[in-house]
């Protein structure tokens, strides 16, 4: 982000938070549940409201500014939804504006952070081409994407003591830490989809000259990407395509195929023939996040979610559904580790 010529300011990303995995979980079965868990099951409505940090605020500009980034994600034809809420105990995404930089945490790492916290924060004027790009950027970031400049697979030798000269001063000022955070450490390949760089995503910063060593076309800087990418729309569709008009329903002690691949998901409706409490879980050795929604009002409430990842067991969920409602299941799967078909059902 920025421009080439100088150094510019930086989304400084908070550290994510790492699964404990056993040691003795295979290594296509860790790196799935890596890759994985920081995705929102598809169709998740994810609410964001402006942080009220006391003051005057940062002005319609600004909140016109964001409003636009989220949609320009939607745009692409995603299946995650997007609503402006008042009230920071009902949202997901809780956005300041305070002097501290621009950041967001990753993906369903906002679940973690309190209430009372933001998760998402902008530090400079958003109308600027440089802000638009930092607008677009932060959003990445909550749809559980990481730095491009440290995907493992684009090759980049630093100059690592020039950036942290570089970065340790104007506009940035960070600790040695903080840039080997957020530049230098390259992610492991276990935590990122695919077996490619993409300069030209919007989760890449721009660089000026004289920062990077290898690959050699990229010595003079790397001009900052200011909008999507196309391997951004592409990838951001593989996570959460367009959700279907129709999906099947799950009957009560109805076993259903879950035929996915890993990173996969299956939608199904309940439409519970009477008033009690059910069970909803998954059969098969598999790894899978299962999530409960109600349809209240033509919008679908989280009511329920299960994780059951790393784990030797299945998901399950035991809730009170009431007749007449409608109920939304939504499972992705992590990886199936065994032999055997996997399945869902409701009891």
């Amino acid at each position: 982000m920025g421009t080439p010529e100088g150094i510019p300011q930086y989304c400084a990303q908070p550290p994510q938070s790492q699964p404990v995995l056993r040691p003795d979980l295979g290594p296509q079965r860790a790196r799935a549940i890596q890759i994985v868990r920081s995705k929102w099951v598809n169709g998740t409505m994810l609410r964001y409201c402006f942080f009220d940090d006391g003051g005057e605020g940062p002005g319609k500009n600004q909140l016109d500014e964001v409003h636009q980034a989220f949609q320009d994600w939607k745009d692409v034809g995603i299946g995650l939804e997007f609503r402006e809420v008042h009230d920071a105990g009902d949202a997901e995404i809780r956005i300041s504006f305070r002097d501290d930089g621009s950041w967001s945490y990753v993906g369903t790492d906002v679940l973690t952070i309190s209430s009372r916290e933001p998760t998402m924060n902008f530090g400079w004027d958003l109308t600027s081409p440089h802000g638009k790009a930092t607008a677009r950027h932060e959003i990445g970031h909550s749809l559980g994407f990481a730095h491009e400049h440290q995907n493992p697979f684009a090759g980049i030798v630093w100059d690592e003591e020039k950036v942290y000269s570089e970065l340790g001063g104007p506009p940035n000022n960070w600790p040695r830490a903080v840039t080997f955070h957020n530049v230098l450490r390259k992610l492991s390949v276990s935590e990122v989809t695919g077996s490619s760089w993409d300069p030209e995503s919007i989760m890449e910063y721009g660089f000026p000259g004289g920062l990077i060593k290898e690959p050699v076309k990229f010595r003079s800087g790397i001009p900052s990407p200011l909008k999507l990418s196309e391997v951004d729309r592409e990838l951001v569709l593989t996570w959460y395509p367009p959700l279907k008009a129709e999906i099947p329903e799950l009957a009560p002690f109805a076993s259903a195929p879950l035929d996915l691949a890993s990173g996969g998901q299956a939608d199904f409706e309940i439409k519970p023939p009477e008033t009690r409490k059910y069970t909803l879980g998954t059969f098969g050795q598999t790894d899978v996040v299962l999530v409960l929604f109600e349809d209240i009002g033509g919008e679908l409430r989280y009511l329920a979610g299960e994780d059951d990842s790393g784990e030797d067991r299945n998901g399950r969920l035991e809730v009170k559904l009431q007749k007449g409602r409608r109920y939304v299941v939504r499972t992705r799967l992590y990886s199936a580790w065994g032999s055997g078909d996997a399945s869902i059902m409701c009891w």
